[in-house]
């Protein structure tokens, strides 16, 4: 793959695609990163993002690991309803704008290469272009904000979408032609 073609690198941190949170209240006695120990018990380092991802509501241990085996590390109740056969297929799930942010960013055009123009934006937001045809919008303010020049809503983080985007979201989106 040449440069112009190489889409650049992208990770999903553990558990982000099912919208799940680090674990803060793990058991001192369960803590098993280095940092717990050569800090002196007081940093309690990255235990609490290494929790097994849940793969199954039902299933012992959310799906993680063989029958019968207890995760090495305990797993919030809270995240049997964030599993991913809750999620896999369901419209407006996390896992689900995951995998069609994964999906546009392979196929559209516009992310191709690695040119990145910062666009004019209002207190509160960022915008930004890439290649032809992509723009991304990201209200981080209090109020609602009319995005300029949309003609097609690629993906967004709220759904349905509107004409305004709502605080604490994402669009991207296609620009109408000049």
């Amino acid at each position: 793959m040449s440069a112009d073609q190489n889409p650049g690198a992208a990770y999903v941190y553990q558990g982000e695609e099912l919208g799940l949170w680090e674990v803060e209240d793990l058991p001192d006695a369960l803590l098993q990163d280095p940092t717990w120990e050569r800090s002196g018990h007081q940093s309690r380092g990255r235990d609490g993002c290494r929790v097994p991802v849940p793969w199954s509501r039902t299933a012992p241990s959310f799906g993680f690991g063989p029958p019968g085996s207890a995760p090495w590390l305990p797993q919030p109740a809270e995240w049997a309803s964030l599993s991913v056969d809750v999620q896999s297929g369901l419209s407006g799930s996390t896992l689900e704008l995951y995998r069609a942010a994964v999906r546009l960013r392979r196929d559209h055009p516009g992310l191709a290469g690695e040119d990145l123009r910062w666009l004019p934006s209002p207190a509160g937001t960022l915008q930004f272009e890439r290649g032809e045809g992509f723009r991304c919008a990201l209200n981080l303010a209090d109020a609602p904000w009319e995005l300029p020049a949309v003609a097609t809503i690629l993906l967004a983080s709220e759904m349905p979408w509107t004409s305004m985007l709502a605080p604490d979201t994402a669009a991207w989106y296609a620009p109408r032609p000049t």
